[in-house]
C-alpha cells in the first residue's frame, strides 16, 4: 500500500479510484472487456518504437510491466519471484498532481516450494510516487524499482521488499526483443480485441532474496513481458491461462488460453533457440488442465498438459507451489512451474477468472 506517506483520507480515495476500472468481475476479469470509447484502441500496421515505447501509453486505458524469473539457491532449491506494475487510466489524459486520471498499482511475491509471499502497493500518477522513464529506462512505485543505466532493456536492476521479504536482483541479456502477434499486433479474441505486446525473454540473473531466515544468493533466468491496450478481452472473456516457458533445449514458448462464453481464444509465440519469433495461428496452442488443487476456497487447475503439434511438443506443466495464489486487490494465481514431457524446463503460469 501507500503507507504513511499520504494522508489517511488520501489512502482511501486512491484505493477506491483504482479499483473502480479494475474491480468489475463483470465484461471480463477485472473489467477488461468492458467498451472503452474514450480512449485509444490498438491497431495493426503500427511500428512500435524504442525506447518511447518502453515507457507509457496515458491514452489507453491498461497496460503493464511485467517480470517472472526462475530461480535457484547454491543449494538447488527452486523459487520463483514476480514484480509487476500496472497502470490503469480513469481517463486518457494525463496531469501533474492528484488531478491525475493515472492509478498504479504495483505487486511483488516470492514463491518457494512451501511457501507464497506478496504484497502490493497503489499509487496516484502526477505526484511522482510511480510511473516510467524512458531514457534511462525506469519503473517504479515506492521504493520498488526495475531500473537501467541507459535507453535499453538490456541490463536492469529489480528491487522489491514486502513484510516478510525483499530481492535485489541484476538482470542481463543480450538477445533481442521478441515481437509477438503481427509485429507486436496480439489479437485477443474472434471479435478482434487486440493488445501491443512484446517482451524479453532471456535475461540471465543473479542477486540476493531476503526471507525470514535470512539472505540466499540465487541465479537462474527471467522473462519481462510489456503490453498495453484499452479493451484486450471480448465482454464474455472471463479469464485467460498464460504460460511463459523456458525449455532446456533453448526455445520458449508464450501460450494464451482466452476463456469465454463462446468458446477459448488460444494463441501464442515460439521462440526458437536463436531468438526467432514465430508467432502461433489462433488454435494451435493447446492447454488442458490435467488436476486441480483447493486455493483459498476455490479449484484452481495447478497441472496441465500443454501440446503444440506442430513443434512435435508434449508436455506436463506443474506448479511448483500450488498455493500461489495472489490475494490483492483483483486476486489470481501466479507461480513458477516445471515442465516434463517431451521436452524439459520451466517458466511461469498466470491464470485469472478462478
Amino acid at each position: 500500500m501507500i503507507a504513511n506517506l499520504l494522508h489517511p483520507g488520501k489512502i482511501i480515495a486512491i484505493t477506491t479510484l483504482a479499483l473502480a476500472p479494475l474491480g468489475a468481475w463483470a465484461q471480463g476479469f477485472a473489467n477488461l472487456g468492458s467498451t472503452a470509447e474514450d480512449f485509444t484502441a490498438p491497431r495493426p500496421g503500427v511500428d512500435l518504437i524504442f525506447p518511447n515505447d518502453h515507457a507509457a501509453h496515458p491514452d489507453y486505458r491498461i497496460e503493464w510491466w511485467y517480470l517472472t524469473a526462475n530461480l535457484k539457491t547454491a543449494a538447488g532449491e527452486d523459487l520463483g519471484i514476480q514484480w509487476t506494475l500496472f497502470r490503469s487510466a480513469l481517463a486518457p489524459s494525463e496531469v501533474d498532481g492528484w488531478q491525475s486520471p493515472q492509478i498504479w498499482m504495483g505487486h511483488a511475491a516470492v514463491t518457494t516450494k512451501s511457501d507464497h509471499r506478496f504484497s502490493e502497493r497503489i499509487g496516484r500518477g502526477g505526484t511522482g510516487q510511480a510511473g516510467i522513464s524512458a531514457a534511462p529506462f525506469s519503473a517504479w512505485i515506492d521504493d520498488w524499482e526495475i531500473t537501467s543505466s541507459d535507453a535499453t532493456l538490456d541490463e536492469l536492476t529489480v528491487k522489491a521488499r514486502g513484510q516478510s521479504f525483499s530481492y535485489n536482483l541484476h538482470l542481463r541479456t543480450d538477445a533481442p526483443l521478441i515481437l509477438h502477434g503481427d509485429a507486436g499486433y496480439s489479437v485477443k479474441s474472434a471479435d478482434g480485441q487486440a493488445s501491443y505486446y512484446y517482451a524479453q525473454p532471456a535475461y540471465e540473473v543473479s542477486g540476493t532474496i531476503t526471507l525470514p531466515q535470512g539472505p540466499v544468493a540465487v541465479t537462474g533466468a527471467a522473462w519481462l513481458d510489456r503490453e498495453w491496450s484499452s479493451q484486450p478481452l471480448a465482454e464474455d472473456q472471463d479469464g485467460w491461462d498464460w504460460f511463459s516457458l523456458r525449455l532446456d533445449d533453448g526455445a520458449k514458448l508464450m501460450g494464451f488460453v482466452l476463456r469465454g462464453e463462446r468458446g477459448d481464444f488460444t494463441s501464442g509465440t515460439w521462440i526458437t533457440p536463436d531468438g526467432t519469433a514465430q508467432p502461433l495461428a489462433p488454435g494451435a496452442f493447446n492447454a488442458a488442465p490435467r488436476a486441480w488443487s483447493q486455493v483459498e476456497g476455490r479449484q484452481v487447475p495447478t497441472s496441465w498438459q500443454v501440446s503444440l503439434p506442430e513443434r512435435d511438443l508434449n508436455i506436463t506443466v506443474d506448479a511448483l507451489n500450488p498455493q500461489a495464489w495472489m490475494g490483492v486487490s483483483f486476486p489470481y494465481w501466479e507461480g513458477p512451474v516445471q515442465v516434463s514431457g517431451s521436452h524439459s524446463g520451466v517458466g511461469y503460469l498466470e491464470m485469472t477468472g478462478y
